[in-house]
C-alpha cells in the first residue's frame, strides 16, 4: 500500500530555513518522479520541486528557485525539500506526491497524480 507521510513544518520568521521530510512506505520512490506541493488558504495547489527517479534531474517553480534544494536519501526511501531564505508568501501546507515514472514538462500538474500525504504546515511570519 503507497503512503506518503510528510514531516518537518513549522513557524518561522521570515528569512529562516526549515527542511521538510517526505517518508514513503509501500513502493521504492527512487524509481518514481517525486514532487513537492503546496497550498496556501484561498489558492490553487501549486507544484515546488520534483526529482526524476534516481534524482537525474530537478525541477522547481520559480517561486522557489535558487531558494529550495529537492533531495533524496535512497537508502530511508525519504525525500526532502530544503528551504532557505524564507518568505511570507511561502506559508501553506506542503505536500508530496508520486505517481509518474518520469517527471516530464507537466510535473507541477496535482492532476497527474493520485497518491498524496496529509501535508505539513508551513507558517513564515514577517
Amino acid at each position: 500500500q503507497v503512503q506518503l507521510v510528510e514531516s518537518g513544518g513549522g513557524s518561522v520568521q521570515a528569512g529562516g530555513s526549515l527542511r521538510l521530510t517526505c517518508t514513503a512506505f509501500g513502493f521504492t520512490a527512487s524509481e518514481y518522479c517525486m514532487v513537492w506541493f503546496r497550498e496556501a488558504p484561498g489558492k490553487e495547489r501549486e507544484g515546488v520541486a520534483a526529482l526524476d527517479p534516481g534524482g537525474v534531474g530537478t525541477y522547481y517553480a520559480v517561486s522557489v528557485l535558487g531558494r529550495s534544494t529537492i533531495s533524496q536519501d535512497k537508502a530511508k526511501n525519504t525525500l526532502y525539500l530544503q528551504m532557505n531564505s524564507l518568505k511570507p508568501e511561502d506559508t501553506a501546507i506542503y505536500y508530496c506526491a508520486v505517481d509518474l515514472r518520469f517527471c516530464g514538462r507537466t510535473w507541477y500538474d496535482p492532476a497527474l497524480y493520485n497518491y498524496w500525504g496529509r501535508g505539513t504546515q508551513v507558517t513564515v511570519s514577517s
